[in-house]
């Protein structure tokens, strides 16, 4: 049976829906299995972290790939850890704050697959897990970047003018903390984590996504990139927002004659391993 335990983060700036997340399942796993293709080990591990679990997709995956170790799911979310429980039920779930969270026994891998993007400032926390490995452990993390791209470039935009008369739509608060850019370019994240005793491996991908269905680049996007603007708007200026949003990304991303959409999506990987 899954434990939970849970040490109550600070409230979450964003919600998170388990099942807007669990859509376009295929493209969202490609990249994990990707980047635990590149983690190497002298001996099988013992203790694995999977830090932003979500739903349980990557923690379940990591329980088989290493049936020996001791699995744990760290999230802040209660939603997406209701939902892990049952997804992987042979892992150690927490709920906490990435933020100040520590693993409670020296990780063989740390795990983190679409995550850091989200914590400000967080060229420390990264620090200090790789400081947090194991001998001969591994760091392994990999982000979207995004804030050059179409859909991006237009969630600000439609914010800026999508409103009653082209009034801005929400608090510039929001639109602030949308601009900000967390993440550093792969030469940063070589430079941050490289030392005397972790030798960091960086690269980038950019899929080609074949999407199908209504609407499928806004069907991505709500499941995550969206969740600030869901959450810091009123139900009335979504819905402005809503309208004037899809119809601009309609027009950045049509469809092909066959009903399908082309979705270029760049990650960032990192592969850091402890001597």
């Amino acid at each position: 049976m899954t434990a939970l335990h849970t040490h109550e983060p600070p409230r979450a700036a964003t919600s998170w829906d388990p099942q807007l997340y669990l859509r376009f399942p295929e493209h969202r796993l490609r990249p994990a299995l990707e980047l635990l293709d590149r983690v190497r080990f002298d001996a099988p591990p013992s203790v694995v972290y999977d830090i932003g679990c979500g739903p349980g997709t990557i923690t379940r995956l990591l329980t088989e790939r290493f049936p020996g170790a001791e699995v744990h799911g760290v999230d802040s979310s209660a939603d997406m850890l209701r939902t892990a429980a049952g997804t992987a039920p042979a892992a150690v779930l927490h709920q906490e704050d990435i933020g100040s969270w520590r693993p409670g026994r020296r990780p063989d891998l740390l795990f983190a697959n679409s995550l850091f993007h989200l914590v400000p400032d967080h060229g420390a926390v990264l620090r200090r897990l790789a400081g947090d490995l194991a001998p001969r452990g591994a760091l392994a993390l990999q982000m979207p970047v995004f804030h050059h791209t179409p859909w991006f470039r237009l969630i600000l935009r439609t914010l800026e003018d999508g409103g009653p008369g082209g009034a801005p739509l929400g608090p510039p608060e929001l639109r602030a903390a949308l601009s900000r850019v967390h993440t550093l370019d792969a030469a940063g994240y070589y430079g941050l984590l490289a030392g005397p005793d972790v030798e960091p491996d960086v690269w980038s991908t950019e899929y080609l996504h074949v999407l199908s269905g209504p609407d499928p680049v806004w069907s991505w996007v709500e499941a995550a990139g969206l969740r600030p603007v869901i959450d810091g708007l009123s139900a009335a200026e979504f819905g402005a927002f809503r309208s004037s949003y899809l119809d601009r990304l309609r027009a950045a991303y049509p469809s092909l004659p066959d009903g399908r959409t082309l979705f270029p999506f760049r990650r960032l990987f990192v592969v850091a391993h402890r001597h």
